[in-house]
This record gives C-alpha cells, sequence and structure tokens, in this order.
C-alpha cells in the first residue's frame, strides 16, 4: 500500500458533495449540536404561507359573519312582525339551516387544514428522512476510509518492526481484526 491511501487528518476539510455526488447535508447536520441554525427559508415563502392561513380563517370569519347577519335579520323582522308561534317556527326553520351550513363549513375546513398541515409534516419528515440517509452514507464512507487508514498505519507499523499493540488498543478493535 502507498501513502496515496492514507486517510487525511481529522482536523482537514471534508470533501466536496458537489465534487463527490453526494447530495448536500442540511444546515441541521453541519452545524455543532446545541448551535443555532439560520432560518434559510425565503421571506416571501413564509409570508404567502401565513396569507394563505389568513386567508382560511378570513373565509371562515366571512361566513359565520353573514350568518350572524342573517339570524339578526330573521330575529328583527320577527320582533317587527308580532312574534307568534308560527313566526318563531319560522325563524326555527330559516335558523337550522344556517347554524348546519356554518358547522359544516367549519369542519369541512378544519379537515382541510389537517390534512394539509399532515402532508406538511410528511413532506418535512421525508426530508428529514434523506438527510439522515445521506449523513448515514457519509458516515460510512468516512468509517470505511478510517478503516482502511489505520490498517495502512498498522501494516507501516509491522514493516518497520514496531509493536502495534497502543494503536489496536487505542482504535478499539478485535484482536483478530488486523
Amino acid at each position: 500500500m502507498t501513502d496515496s491511501t492514507a486517510i487525511p487528518p481529522t482536523n482537514a476539510p471534508r470533501p466536496d458533495p458537489v465534487a463527490t455526488n453526494a447530495a448536500p447535508l442540511p444546515p441541521e447536520l453541519l452545524t455543532e449540536p446545541g448551535a443555532a441554525v439560520p432560518d434559510e427559508r425565503p421571506v416571501a415563502h413564509a409570508s404567502a404561507a401565513e396569507r394563505g392561513r389568513w386567508n382560511r380563517e378570513l373565509r371562515f370569519m366571512l361566513v359565520v359573519l353573514a350568518a350572524i347577519v342573517v339570524l339578526f335579520l330573521a330575529f328583527a323582522l320577527l320582533i317587527a312582525f308580532a312574534p307568534t308561534g308560527a313566526a318563531i317556527s319560522a325563524l326555527a326553520i330559516i335558523a337550522a339551516p344556517i347554524a348546519t351550513m356554518v358547522a359544516a363549513y367549519y369542519g369541512i375546513s378544519l379537515a382541510l387544514r389537517q390534512v394539509a398541515d399532515a402532508r406538511d409534516a410528511a413532506e418535512s419528515a421525508e426530508a428529514r428522512a434523506r438527510a439522515a440517509e445521506a449523513s448515514a452514507r457519509e458516515s460510512d464512507a468516512w468509517a470505511a476510509q478510517m478503516e482502511s487508514g489505520l490498517r495502512v498505519a498498522v501494516a507501516k507499523l509491522r514493516d518497520a518492526g514496531r509493536d502495534t499493540k497502543d494503536v489496536e488498543r487505542a482504535a478499539g478493535t478485535p484482536d483478530e481484526f488486523f
């Protein structure tokens, strides 16, 4: 074996992921544990998400407001034209479908929001899984390089007539490893 197969020292820079055809790692995996990760989302993306949420809430508020206005008008008409039993029954006939429609709209809006949140969570989990797989592949590659370098070092020490027991113990390898 030659010196060209030796592994670079641990303080040497890692290879460029673009040059090695490896997937780039997300910022969470490139920083030290506990370090703050900068938010690299575009501002327009964040505001678009907030606008979408605001639009949904605004639509729901408009539906509820329209229902309240219609019910208020119905009560005003009832009071204006003598509250008889027939008028109260008519008001119940008007109010029940309105309340049902508002409740149905709320239930559908809530279900759609839950579906969108679940889809976002699934996409986020998939991205984290891809990042973990890329990190595992990189770790496997580095482990193979470290093992190769350790084998080269032990072989060179043995060729030089040196004892390799300390190197083997420091590496934490089993006795039959070399």
